[in-house]
């Protein structure tokens, strides 16, 4: 792995010689321009306003026109020369938890490595540092004539490198965010958190794949060959206009291969609710009866027939609750 840039670490008067490495790389066939009627391919000519020339890449300058027409032009003799101190140094400027980096702020990512054997024992000693007080470094490096913000943190055995747009750099997101209005039930959120725990289960990150990637190395295959693209079955596109939650959250959780568990508990809940509502009828019913007796208590008759009445109807209302429960579960 060739490194792309060489300087040091310093934080305080400690400083760790390191060099810079790429850490990720994307993958994918680079598709150029070409003429659809005949595959030639497109050619840009960086080709001069003023003088019409087409401009070789050496004599290539950078320059900033005002709101008047004025053209400033940079060359990169003068970009060299400005006076950058993180130049060859990744400077630490403080040492933050890492809830306080908001992940929206991260850029590209790189492998900081020792740069020679004498760098070694304070490079662990910043690693291990990070790891037992689980911070992570704001720094400031230079790469590519632009001074960036950094964030310096522990991966594996390494310390690795993100770089960081600066803090007004991240646009405000103004008023996307739903009101204040909208409001989740509790039931929602609860049927909402079974439906992440059964998409969660027996998650494998490595084994995920780039599926558009597999489709287009197959499409530009069979051109090559002159063989048929086979079509392949279109992606149904996700619901818009979803009318019960609860249900579509119950039917993702189905799909998803957890229907069965979370079926068993919500038929569960919605026995429990009818066996204790079924309870609640029978201790009613009881109180009534009694009541009836208790008002007719200067007859001795009347008190004998309520409570033969009572009695009959008891035993009904016992086996009608006994039913009840057996629907229920």
């Amino acid at each position: 792995m060739r490194s792309m840039w060489k300087g040091a670490i310093g934080f305080g008067l400690v400083s760790v010689p390191v060099r810079l490495y790429a850490a990720t790389q994307e993958h994918g066939i680079r598709l150029h321009q070409v003429h659809d009627a005949d595959g030639g391919r497109i050619h840009l000519r960086r080709v001069c306003d003023a003088c019409g020339e087409e401009v070789a890449y050496e004599h290539l300058a950078k320059g900033f026109e005002d709101d008047e027409g004025h053209t400033a032009v940079v060359t990169k003799e003068d970009l060299a020369e400005l006076p950058l101190p993180s130049k060859h140094l990744i400077d630490v400027l403080a040492f933050v938890d890492a809830e306080r980096i908001d992940p929206l702020q991260l850029s590209g990512a790189y492998y900081l490595a020792p740069e020679n054997a004498a760098a070694d024992k304070p490079y662990v000693l910043l690693r291990e540092t990070l790891k037992q007080t689980d911070r992570v470094a704001v720094t400031k490096i230079a790469l590519r004539t632009r001074e960036s913000l950094a964030l310096l943190r522990v991966h594996g055995e390494l310390l690795s490198l993100h770089t960081m747009y600066w803090p007004d750099e991240v646009r405000d997101a103004g008023d996307l965010a739903p009101p204040a209005s909208v409001t989740v039930r509790p039931q929602e959120l609860k049927m909402a958190t079974s439906l992440m725990d059964t998409l969660s289960e027996d998650f494998d990150l490595d084994a995920l794949e780039d599926e558009y990637q597999a489709a287009l190395d197959e499409l530009i295959t069979a051109h090559l060959s002159d063989r048929p693209v086979r079509v392949r079955e279109a992606v149904a596109p996700a619901p818009d206009n979803v009318i019960d939650l609860m249900a579509a959250l119950q039917a993702s959780i189905d799909s998803a291969g957890g229907g069965t568990a979370a079926g068993k508990k919500t038929a569960a809940r919605t026995g429990a609710r009818k066996t204790a509502t079924a309870g609640s009828a029978e201790k009613a019913s009881k109180g009534k009866a009694g009541a009836k007796a208790s008002g007719g208590g200067s007859a001795r008759a009347q008190a004998k027939s309520a409570a033969k009445k009572t009695t009959e109807r008891a035993p009904a209302k016992k086996s009608a609750a006994r039913k009840t429960g057996r629907r229920a579960s």
